[in-house]
């Protein structure tokens, strides 16, 4: 829900009054009337409110940026944790958005919009999330990305856990942002850290003061699960003889006719089916992809491409299809971008996930982890990704996928055809075997409800140090 005392949003108006003094001011200013809390109620009442929640477990205060209905990864994975944790126990102080109305008022706790289209730690910013913690009792702070506003931890003043994503390997690479990463390991009580890779970048500039644990994004197994084969669907070389055979871990039923039927409304047949979703942009690999696809239907013939998501490479992909004479127009699909809800029809469609992400940038530009890899193997699908970053930590090469060098078409190329198999080629159902296990994995160790308990835990620990 959308609490009534948010602050001013983007233009301007005002926050509903208590006690005369506009509540979006007082909490910006860090200021309150005589005799009253920073939110403007009396001193007896913010006591009476306070000490009804002394019987119950802490809430926390959730500070970001990155939060819906803008898409992202790190959107994801802050309203994933969130939604998961219990309503009353949660505040969401975050960044304004054009149309985030309509989604606030749909979620469970409250969501507190900040009047700016950016958090910065400033020390409005500080004083206002001071003002929010002592309105709502809250005992602990989670920053949902640790840079940069977990440079806020010691103006709040609370326990506190930071989030980081992969890209604050950027700022460990740089010497002005790598003293602000020592300051947030100095100053917040935890700092989480995606997979091995990341760690052993970011660990030497937050320092030998900074406490850190792991914390690893989910999928939620019942949303993302594999298809049945009704009419629209294929069986490929890769498919099991049944659903019920690929949903063996016992977590969810297999997708059924009732969802969209994605490879009729694209015009993609019922040929076998390469699927990547992720942002356009050199480092995810659709590039390779495309050069490799010609490959890949000389082995496989009429094989396709369907490339899932928006940004500024678009148009270079466009191209790359244009320069393939082997290709022809129906090959590559580019189907632009989707919400995360309406994604798991796609993930079920495909027979093979790939994103062969290649680090840039001289090792500045790496994956943090991936985890749409981790969706397409709770969807069943056998993955292959980039040797990029955090990426091979997503996928258990030679069991659920392979790793290759995302700067290969050839080598990209070869484990396409590996993995999708035919029922006649050297190594059929190696795809389906893969399948299985990676969504037999995802759901004993990747969900969302294991990643929310976590955190939740790594909270309260900060809290009882």
């Amino acid at each position: 829900m959308r609490h009534p005392s948010t602050l001013p949003g983007p233009t301007g108006g005002s926050a509903p009054e208590r006690h005369g003094v506009p509540v979006g001011r007082a909490a910006a200013d860090g200021q309150a009337p005589y005799g009253c809390s920073p939110d403007g109620r009396t001193d007896r009442e913010g006591r009476a409110e306070r000490e009804g929640r002394a019987e119950r477990a802490g809430r926390t205060l959730v500070v970001t940026n990155d939060f819906p209905p803008r898409r992202g990864g790190i959107e994801t994975f802050v309203h994933e944790i969130t939604s998961r944790w219990p309503a009353d126990d949660t505040v969401v102080y975050t960044a304004a958005q054009p149309g985030s109305d309509a989604f606030d008022a749909a979620q469970p706790f409250t969501v507190v919009r900040d009047r700016a289209r950016l958090l910065l730690p400033t020390p409005r910013v500080a004083a206002t999330a001071r003002a929010l913690a002592f309105r709502y009792g809250c005992d602990r702070v989670w920053f949902g990305a640790a840079a940069p506003l977990g440079l806020l931890a010691a103006r709040i003043g609370l326990p506190a856990v930071a989030t980081t994503h992969g890209h604050e390997v950027w700022w460990a690479a740089l010497p002005g942002s790598r003293a602000a990463l020592r300051r947030i390991g100095d100053t917040v009580t935890t700092v989480t850290y995606l997979t091995e890779h990341s760690r052993a970048r970011l660990a030497p500039a937050l320092g030998p003061r900074a406490h850190l644990e792991r914390l690893t994004p989910g999928v939620d197994p019942r949303m993302f699960r594999p298809r049945d084969h009704t009419p629209g669907h294929r069986p490929s070389g890769n498919a099991p003889p049944d659903a019920s055979a690929r949903a063996a871990d016992g977590t969810t039923e297999a997708v059924t006719g009732h969802e969209p039927d994605v490879r009729a409304e694209l015009g993609l047949g019922a040929g076998p089916l390469i699927l990547s979703v992720s942002r356009l942009v050199p480092r995810k690999g659709q590039d390779v992809l495309i050069r490799a696809l010609p490959r890949v239907r000389r082995a496989v013939p009429g094989t396709r491409l369907l490339i899932v998501g928006s940004g500024p490479y678009e148009r270079a992909l466009r191209r790359a299809v244009r320069r393939e004479p082997e290709l022809p127009p129906d090959a590559v699909v580019l189907a632009g971008p989707r919400d995360h809800a309406h994604l798991p029809p796609y993930y079920a469609a495909a027979d093979v996930f790939a994103m062969p992400c290649r680090t840039r940038r001289f090792g500045l530009e790496t994956e943090g982890f991936g985890i749409v890899c981790l969706e397409a193997a709770a969807a069943g699908l056998p993955v292959l990704t980039g040797a990029s970053g955090g990426a091979p930590e997503a996928v258990r090469d030679g069991e659920t996928g392979r790793v290759v060098d995302g700067r290969d078409p050839t080598a990209v190329a070869a484990h396409l055809v590996e993995l999708l198999g035919t029922p006649d080629g050297p190594r059929p159902g190696v795809g389906a075997a893969a399948g299985r296990r990676g969504r037999e994995w995802v759901a004993r160790a990747h969900t969302w409800d294991a990643a929310a308990q976590r955190l939740r835990d790594l909270l309260s620990r900060t809290v009882e140090q």
